[in-house]
């Protein structure tokens, strides 16, 4: 870690004033990560899981959706572009 810290500007600051730890956030955040799938269930699962396509659409220009439904199960698998796009809709939407 001391190399780690060495190498980089002293602009930079990556540590946790709170508790000390260092956090490299390229090692949180996996840039592959972008697809989504959300289950719905029950009688309103197929108008859910559009509504929720719809909403992704509207927030993101080039996402991609696809519904599939399974005996009672419809999921929702969302492909955004970045994996921050995909990390912003389940914070706006609480995923």
């Amino acid at each position: 870690m001391k190399n780690i810290k060495s190498a980089q500007s002293d602009l930079v600051n990556d540590t946790c004033s709170d508790c000390g730890s260092y956090a490299d956030i390229g090692a949180v955040i996996d840039e592959h990560d972008t697809q989504l799938a959300i289950s719905f269930t029950g009688d309103a699962a197929q108008a859910e899981a559009e509504a929720m396509s719809a909403k992704a659409k509207k927030r993101f220009e080039e996402i991609k959706t696809e519904i599939k439904s399974e005996n009672s199960e419809v999921t929702l698998l969302l492909n955004f572009s970045f994996s921050a796009e995909k990390m912003i809709f389940q914070l706006e939407n609480g995923i």
